[in-house]
């Protein structure tokens, strides 16, 4: 009996040996961009031990970065990024020369079914999660990007945030830093300056009260985005439901002030503009103090 767990203690340390140089010699070819290599080494790793989790985000991190091409393309208008400024004979500018990045879509779909089947077999890992959403913000594929987004909150709920991070690791980020991380992926969405994403931002932020009712940034959020549309009174709604919350968070406030000053209620604009002006850092206060001034001009 003794030599037979022996046995099995000498195969669990030589898979675990086997997993953590399989996965160090993956990134030292990443690291070098040899993709040939990156493939024998992952091809090796899956004969030995198919359902390493590290294999999954391997795989995917493989297939992703080779599925990144980028080309160079002459353009009339002139492309994000650096780019070379093509003249005509008067000196005028005639065209743009720059780079262009697209996504391959076969070797894409490869990394995102290697990444489900992952987050399948290993749901706690939040550093998957997070992989599949980062990729999905390249793309860009906003739709899916907004539904991974969605999943990962409704499974915060169930695992208590408990996540693991690689290698198994514990997750040491508290509930705050998760919905942190989770604002920082709606701000994207609010950077790309496409209103129709507003909505997105909603569905986001509405799933994330769904569970966690108090959050203010949340609340502050979804008022924000009806700001931003002209939907005047569900967004002042929002964000006097995050003032009972926290009646002192000037930037709440100072959001209210704004929305009732869109609506045309001088009267409400100036109450919370004083508001913001008492409970906020300096920067606020002079801002709601100008505001005032102009209001009661």
């Amino acid at each position: 009996m003794k030599k037979t767990l022996g046995i099995l203690i000498a195969i669990l340390i030589s898979h675990i040996g086997f997993s953590q140089d399989y996965q160090s010699d993956f990134q030292k070819y990443c690291q070098t961009n040899d993709t040939i290599n990156q493939l024998k080494v992952l091809t090796e790793w899956y004969s030995t031990n198919p359902k390493d989790a590290e294999l999954y985000t391997s795989f995917f991190n493989y297939h992703f970065m080779k599925s990144r091409q980028e080309v160079l393309s002459l353009t009339t208008d002139q492309p994000e990024g650096e780019s070379l400024v093509l003249k005509d004979s008067l000196n005028q500018n005639a065209g743009f020369l720059g780079s262009q990045i697209y996504y391959d879509q076969t070797e894409l779909k490869k990394g995102l079914d290697k990444i489900n089947e992952g987050i399948e077999l290993y749901p706690n890992r939040l550093d998957m999660r997070f992989g599949k959403i980062y990729a999905l913000g390249q793309i860009p594929d906003w739709k899916n990007f907004t539904s991974e987004i969605i999943k990962t909150v409704e499974y915060s709920a169930k695992n208590n945030n408990k996540w693991t991070w690689t290698n198994h690791e514990k997750y040491d980020g508290t509930e705050k830093e998760f919905l942190l991380d989770i604002q920082t992926y709606q701000l994207q969405l609010y950077n790309t300056g496409d209103d129709n994403l507003l909505e997105n931002m909603r569905e986001i932020a509405t799933k994330v009260l769904e569970y966690y009712p108090n959050h203010i940034e949340r609340l502050s959020n979804i008022g924000s985005t009806y700001l931003i549309t002209g939907e005047y009174n569900k967004g002042i709604e929002a964000l006097l439901r995050a003032e009972k919350i926290n009646p002192k968070d000037y930037i709440v406030l100072g959001n209210i002030a704004q929305g009732y000053k869109l609506k045309g209620d001088k009267e409400k604009a100036i109450e919370y503009y004083e508001k913001t002006a008492e409970y906020g850092d300096e920067r606020a206060k002079e801002f709601a103090k100008q505001q005032i001034t102009e209001l009661k001009q």
